[in-house]
This record gives C-alpha cells, structure tokens and sequence, in this order.
C-alpha cells in the first residue's frame, strides 16, 4: 500500500517555495512551481479493508486540516 501526503492547496509550502527557489540558483528553468510532501510504502495483509487504510492514513500519516492524502493499494 502506498500513501502520498501533500499539503492542501491553500497552505504555504515553505519547503516547496526553498526548493523552487534553489533551482534558479543552480540554473534549472522551466519549473514554475514545487510542492512538497510525502510518500509512505506499508505492506499490509489483504484482510486489512479501504476504510481502515483511509482511517489509518487520515489519523497517523497525515494531518487532516492542512493535508490531502491517497490509499492506493499495489
């Protein structure tokens, strides 16, 4: 299973904004903008149901009010 967090739209990501800016400073144009989160991999048995793996993600792996999150099962 894989969760990809990432802040929601509306949130300044401060170290999306360091980033952007370091790839001007090393001469990379083209990006015009970079937002970063977080990718997490977690084996799981197949009894383990959707709405455990939401709940799981939405209360440990994320912060619901300034991220978005998604289950997706490999």
């Amino acid at each position: 299973m894989v969760v990809d967090v990432m802040p929601k739209p509306e949130i300044l990501d401060v170290q999306g904004q360091a980033v952007s800016r370091a790839l001007g400073r090393i001469g990379v144009s083209g990006v015009s903008d970079v937002r970063q989160g977080k990718h997490f991999e977690l084996e799981v048995e197949d009894g383990v149901d959707d709405e455990t793996l939401h709940r799981l993600a939405g209360s440990l792996l994320a912060n619901p009010v300034i991220e978005d999150w998604t289950v997706t099962r490999l």
